[in-house]
């Protein structure tokens, strides 16, 4: 799959190295495990969890070079959409334009009914993505957390789209 400035490939182990050096920064990690994580921790438990989801890595089409990933998680007739970009690509659009791409193909060609994503409310670049992707907020809601991150006390967002919403 392609879009103007990124080729979606199907992540496999081969792409163990990017998500061991994406995962591991903490800046990277900090709405989702508040701390990067290890070789021995994306291997074990993100690697194999990515791999259930429809995951594709990203590569900017320029220069080949991995910039991160993006996946649905299929749930029922709908999907949870996600992503994660090395820092050296953020702000550059190309988790929204990754996220467009999959929410046309939940829609086009899966034929789903809904894509949802959720992220920390103080997460404002990760809800901007959603917003351009076309999901709309939907709610803040709260989760017991046994070792909160700095701004959980916010809570959680919900954005979505259905497929009547779509286009």
């Amino acid at each position: 799959m392609e879009t103007a400035r990124l080729r979606l490939r199907t992540l496999t182990q081969d792409d163990l190295e990017h998500l061991v050096t994406l995962h591991g920064d903490h800046q990277v990690m900090a709405f989702i495990t508040g701390v990067g994580e290890t070789r021995e921790v994306v291997e074990r438990e993100s690697l194999p969890e990515l791999l259930k989801r429809r995951t594709w890595t990203l590569r900017d089409k320029g220069s080949d070079a991995f910039v991160g990933w993006a996946s649905l998680r299929l749930e029922g007739d709908g999907a949870e959409l996600g992503y994660r970009l090395l820092r050296s690509a953020w702000g550059q659009g190309y988790a929204a334009e990754a996220a467009r791409a999959l929410v046309n193909l939940a829609f086009g060609e899966l034929g789903l009914a809904r894509v949802h994503a959720q992220t920390m409310a103080v997460n404002t670049g990760s809800r901007r993505v959603m917003e351009k992707a076309g999901l709309r907020f939907l709610r803040t809601f709260h989760l017991a957390w046994a070792d909160p991150l700095p701004g959980a006390e916010q809570g959680e967002v919900e954005y979505a789209i259905t497929r009547a919403d779509w286009r």
